[in-house]
């Protein structure tokens, strides 16, 4: 039998992402912003190089693309973190393309050069602006004013060989006009990549096949510019709860780079979850990359940068793949019986635990029947008597919540002395 018949998948009905490699400067890529936007989130701890290198390391091994490793012109010390990560990228011979984020100042920009040229390596600068109204209403800001802000900042990069990459900040509350003219004035100054910046979390997906769509016809095409030549970054947050969602759209609509954090940590409610976009662009079978170190890096983010990982979490949250309730849990074990661990792995889960280097785990507690209690005693070395197996019954339904591993074993040591 074709396991794959045992899922009807409404997923791909009347659904094609079709994706013309033409037409784009590279594949899928991903810019992991954890320890740069991640770390403007108000509860962050801001980790140790030697942590900070251990994430990075993490991302390598991940296949991310790019890495935000910081802004520059927050100080010393963050420069200090910047220079220790892209040493490492060059000495360990990471594939990993290093930026950082800079205001459209030239004095942000001029570390990027000193360190380009110290080491030999890009260094792409996000050099970022406010469009949208209301921020030019807030700051005072006209049009002539941002377009003369950000054509010193674009031209001293171009002159100085700096990747530059051009965001605007709150693209997706920006009006259209203001828009084409700002990223056309940018790529006429030689800025080949642009960033569309979902950065008040206001959109909603069809907005984002909107915008980006808008971005294709009226700002490249009108610009005179092959879609090749210009590389279309998507930066999501999360106010709605529309992150992922968000970027899955974006790379329906043509993105060619999606920005996200470790478990989704960023300013307010965060940016868009980069862990739960791979995840679900693996399931989609947009990429291919090996996600099983995943989970480790999820925690290790959660370890060091003290962002909450809620039990609950999607896919890397302790509950995510277990189960105390005795008719899910039978169906399960009924397929861990049977040594198959794809049908274990699917028939209560939307997400293939192995796929991520995880597994399913079968609970005690108040909802649990027999067949979890007698999976669990096989598993950890106990025989499953009918005596032992109805007094772990009694004891599993007097509990208002699952047992612990420990909590079986002294209700189990209880019964035996």
């Amino acid at each position: 039998m074709d396991e794959r018949s045992l899922i009807y998948d409404w997923n791909k009905v009347e659904y094609d992402l079709a994706r013309n490699p033409a037409n784009h400067p590279h594949g899928v890529w991903f810019d992991d912003e954890t320890l740069r936007d991640g770390l403007q989130s108000p509860s962050a701890r801001n980790p140790t190089i030697e942590q900070k290198i251990e994430l990075l390391t993490f991302m390598e091994d991940l296949g991310m693309q790019k890495v935000d490793l910081g802004l520059p012109g927050a100080g010393p010390f963050h420069l200090e973190h910047i220079e220790a990560m892209v040493s490492h990228i060059i000495d360990n011979d990471f594939n990993i393309r290093p930026g950082a984020a800079v205001r459209t100042l030239m004095n942000d920009i001029e570390p990027l050069v000193d360190l380009q040229q110290k080491y030999g390596v890009p260094i792409q600068a996000s050099a970022f602006l406010g469009t949208s109204p209301i921020r030019q209403y807030t700051e005072g800001w006209t049009m002539e004013k941002l377009l003369s802000t950000m054509e010193k900042a674009v031209s001293y990069a171009v002159e100085n060989d700096v990747p530059v990459m051009f965001v605007t900040e709150d693209t997706t509350r920006s009006k259209p006009e203001d828009v084409k003219q700002i990223y056309l004035r940018a790529m006429e100054l030689g800025a080949r990549r642009l960033c569309v910046c979902d950065t008040c979390g206001h959109v909603t997906p069809n907005g984002v096949k909107q915008l980006l769509h808008f971005i294709d016809e009226e700002v490249i095409k009108d610009g005179g510019y092959k879609r090749n030549e210009i590389e279309v970054n998507w930066h999501g947050h999360q106010d709605r709860g529309l992150g992922v969602a968000n970027n899955i759209a974006a790379v329906e609509a043509g993105a060619d780079v999606i920005h996200g954090t470790a478990l989704g940590v960023g300013e307010r409610a965060g940016n868009a979850p980069l862990d739960q976009t791979l995840v679900n662009l693996k399931l989609m079978g947009v990429i291919d990359n090996d996600l099983t170190k995943l989970d480790a890096y999820v925690k290790k983010a959660h370890e060091y940068i003290e962002v909450p990982l809620s039990r609950n979490y999607p896919v890397f949250g302790e509950d995510a793949f277990e189960t105390g309730t005795g008719v899910h849990a039978s169906a399960v074990i009924k397929a861990m019986r049977k040594g198959d661990d794809w049908l274990a792995d699917r028939v209560y889960s939307g997400v293939p635990a192995g796929d991520f280097g995880l597994k399913q785990v079968i609970r005690i507690g108040h909802m649990a029947g027999r067949s979890n209690i007698i999976w669990w005693l096989e598993q950890n070395g106990h025989e499953a008597t009918d005596e032992l197996v109805a007094h772990l019954f009694e004891v599993a339904k007097s509990q208002r919540r699952n047992m612990t591993d420990e909590e079986v074993e002294s209700a189990v040591a209880a019964f035996q002395s």
